[in-house]
C-alpha cells in the first residue's frame, strides 16, 4: 500500500508551503491590518495565519487546521468551496459577515466582521416599524364608528392576531354586565357574559381595577382556568394580563395567551401590549360613551317623535312627517291626535310649526305638545285653550313662537264627521270634496307665544264620504325647487295636486302631497314638513 505523502513527507511539505506564502510581510500586514477578523488559507484550505480578532471569534481554530466544524460554523466551512465571495450567518450568539478575497499562488483570505450589534439594531428598528404600522392599522379600525360590542370584538381580533396566539378581552361598564370576548389567531372565537370569578386569574382583578399589570413571568400557565382558554388554542403557555384604561375609569383588561412551548413575553412585548391596551381602552370607552349617549338621546327623543296614528272610531286618519335634515327624527313641525274617551266622542287633533329647526325647535315642540295634552282636558273651547297656551309660552320669555291648527272631529250618523277648525298664525286647512273641489277653511288667528294676547276664529264644516280635510305646515307651500331651484311650491300647486285626489282614501291623499313636494324639492334643502289628513270613513266594499 502506498504511503500518504502527507504522512511521510510532512516536514518537507510544510517547508514548501511556507516557502509558497505570497510574502510574509504581506500576509502579516493583511492579517494585522485592522480589517477585523482575518483568516489566511493556503491552496489546500489549511489555515496559515489568523489574527487576534479571528481567534476571539473562533477559539478552537488553529493554524494548520482546516476550516471545518466545529472550529467554524457550517455555513462558513461550506462557503470556501462555493462560488459566492460573500456570505453571512450566525455562530453562537453572534451575527457574522464573511468576505473572501483571492491572493497569489492559490491563497485566500477570509475577512469577517461581527455585526451582532448592527443586526440587533436593525431587527429592533424593524420591530418598532412593524409595531408602529400595526398600531396605525389598529387605530384606524378602532376609531371607525363601531358599537360597543363591535369595538370589543375588534380589540380581541387585533390582539389575538398580532401579539399572541389568542386574546381574551374582559370589558365592563357601569351600565353593562362584565363581557368576555375571545379570539384565536385573529379570528373571533366566542363572547358571552362573564359569570366566573375573575379572582381565578392572577392579576385579572387588579387589571380590571386599573392597577399596574402583573409581569408575565408571574403568571404560570397551570393557573389559567379552563373558562379563560378559548376553544382552538390548545394547552396554554405564557400568559400576560394587562389593564385596558378608559376615560376616567377602567374599560376592562386584555389577557394574551400563547400556546404551550412558545417563548415567554419579553419586557418589550409587555410594554407594547400596554401601549396597545391604552389605545384599545380609549376606543372601547368612546364606543360605550357613544352607545350610552345614543340610548339616552333615544329615551329623551321618544316622547318628541311623531305619534303612531291609532285607528279612531268613526274617523279615517293619515299623516306624514319629514324633518329638514335627513339625519333628524324630530324637528320644529309636529302633529298629535288624542281620541275621545268613548266611541263617538270628539277627537282632538293639532298640527303645528315652531320657529327654528333641529333640537332647539324640538324642545319647544315637546313643551307645546305636553301643554296641549293637559289643557284639552280642562278647556274644550279652542280660543280659550290657545290663550292658555300663549300665556305659558310668554312666561318663558325667550321670544320663540309657534303657529298651529287645532281640529275637533266628531263622528256623526250616516258616516259623516263634524269638524271644528281653529288656525293660529298657520296656513288654513284645505278640504278636498268628493267631486274634486278644493275649499279653504276660512279660519284665522295670531301667532302663539309672540304677543301677550291672541285672537282666533273657529270655523265648522262637515266631511261626507269621500271628503278629506288636510292640515299642513308651510314646509309644503314654501318648498323651493322647480327648474331654477328657487321657486316656491305655493298654494296653487298644492290645490292642483289635491284636485286630482277626488275619491282617493286619506292615505293616498297624504302620499300624493308628499310625493309632489319631494319631486319639487329634489335633493335641495328644505324646512320641516308635516301633513295630517282627516276623512269620513269610506263605505265598506261589498
Amino acid at each position: 500500500m502506498t504511503s500518504s505523502p502527507r504522512s511521510t513527507d510532512r516536514p518537507a511539505e510544510d517547508a514548501r508551503r511556507r516557502a509558497a506564502v505570497p510574502s510574509d510581510a504581506l500576509a502579516h500586514a493583511l492579517v494585522e491590518s485592522g480589517l477585523g477578523a482575518v483568516v489566511l488559507l493556503d491552496g489546500t484550505g489549511l489555515v496559515r495565519l489568523l489574527n487576534e480578532s479571528a481567534r476571539d471569534l473562533f477559539p478552537l481554530l488553529r493554524e494548520d487546521e482546516a476550516m471545518r466544524e466545529p472550529f467554524v460554523p457550517d455555513w462558513l466551512a461550506l462557503a470556501q468551496y462555493g462560488q459566492p465571495a460573500r456570505t453571512h450567518g450566525i455562530f453562537g450568539a453572534r451575527d457574522l459577515t464573511a468576505r473572501r478575497i483571492s491572493l497569489p499562488d492559490g491563497y485566500a483570505a477570509w475577512l469577517l466582521d461581527d455585526v451582532t450589534r448592527e443586526v440587533s439594531w436593525q431587527r429592533r428598528w424593524q420591530e418598532e416599524r412593524d409595531r408602529a404600522d400595526f398600531l396605525a392599522r389598529a387605530s384606524a379600525r378602532l376609531l371607525a364608528p363601531l358599537g360597543w360590542h363591535q369595538s370589543v370584538q375588534a380589540v380581541a381580533e387585533l390582539a389575538g392576531g398580532r401579539m399572541a396566539d389568542a386574546a381574551v378581552v374582559v370589558a365592563r361598564t357601569e351600565a353593562r354586565p362584565t363581557w368576555i370576548t375571545s379570539a384565536v389567531d385573529g379570528r373571533l372565537a366566542g363572547e358571552r357574559i362573564l359569570s366566573e370569578d375573575v379572582g381565578d386569574v392572577p392579576g385579572l382583578a387588579d387589571a380590571l381595577a386599573g392597577l399596574a399589570p402583573v409581569p408575565s413571568r408571574w403568571s404560570a400557565p397551570d393557573r389559567v382556568p379552563r373558562w379563560l382558554t378559548p376553544e382552538g388554542l390548545g394547552p396554554p403557555g405564557p400568559v400576560l394580563v394587562t389593564p385596558m384604561p378608559g376615560r376616567g375609569v377602567p374599560a376592562g383588561a386584555i389577557v394574551l395567551l400563547r400556546r404551550a412551548g412558545a417563548p415567554a413575553f419579553t419586557e418589550d412585548q409587555e410594554l407594547f401590549a400596554r401601549v396597545f391596551a391604552a389605545r384599545a381602552g380609549a376606543a372601547v370607552s368612546a364606543a360605550a360613551l357613544h352607545a350610552d349617549t345614543a340610548e339616552t338621546t333615544a329615551v329623551l327623543q321618544r316622547p318628541l317623535l311623531p305619534p303612531v296614528l291609532r285607528r279612531s272610531s268613526g274617523l279615517d286618519l293619515a299623516a306624514a312627517y319629514r324633518a329638514s335634515r335627513a339625519t333628524d327624527l324630530i324637528g320644529g313641525d309636529f302633529y298629535d291626535v288624542h281620541p275621545g274617551a268613548c266611541p263617538g266622542d270628539e277627537t282632538f287633533l293639532v298640527l303645528g310649526d315652531v320657529c327654528g329647526k333641529g333640537a332647539k325647535a324640538a324642545v319647544l315642540t315637546g313643551k307645546i305638545r305636553n301643554t296641549l295634552a293637559a289643557l284639552r282636558h280642562l278647556e274644550s273651547d279652542h280660543g280659550r285653550l290657545l290663550a292658555h297656551l300663549n300665556a305659558t309660552l310668554m312666561e318663558d320669555g325667550d321670544g320663540r313662537f309657534a303657529t298651529m291648527v287645532l281640529a275637533g272631529a266628531t263622528p256623526l250618523s250616516h258616516g259623516e264627521v263634524a269638524l271644528r277648525l281653529t288656525a293660529a298664525g298657520h296656513p288654513p286647512p284645505l278640504v278636498v270634496r268628493a267631486d274634486g273641489t278644493v275649499e279653504e277653511v276660512p279660519t284665522r288667528g295670531t301667532l302663539i307665544g309672540a304677543l301677550p294676547s291672541v285672537t282666533t276664529r273657529t270655523c265648522r264644516t262637515v266631511l261626507r264620504a269621500g271628503d278629506v280635510c288636510l292640515l299642513y305646515s308651510d314646509g309644503v307651500t314654501e318648498a323651493r325647487g322647480g327648474p331654477a331651484g328657487r321657486e316656491m311650491f305655493g298654494e296653487e300647486r298644492l290645490r292642483s295636486a289635491l284636485a286630482g285626489c277626488a275619491h282617493l282614501p286619506v292615505e293616498a291623499v297624504i302620499s300624493k302631497v308628499e310625493d309632489v313636494t319631494a319631486q319639487w324639492l329634489g335633493a335641495r334643502e328644505h324646512d320641516d314638513i308635516a301633513l295630517l289628513g282627516i276623512a269620513a270613513p269610506r263605505p265598506a266594499v261589498p
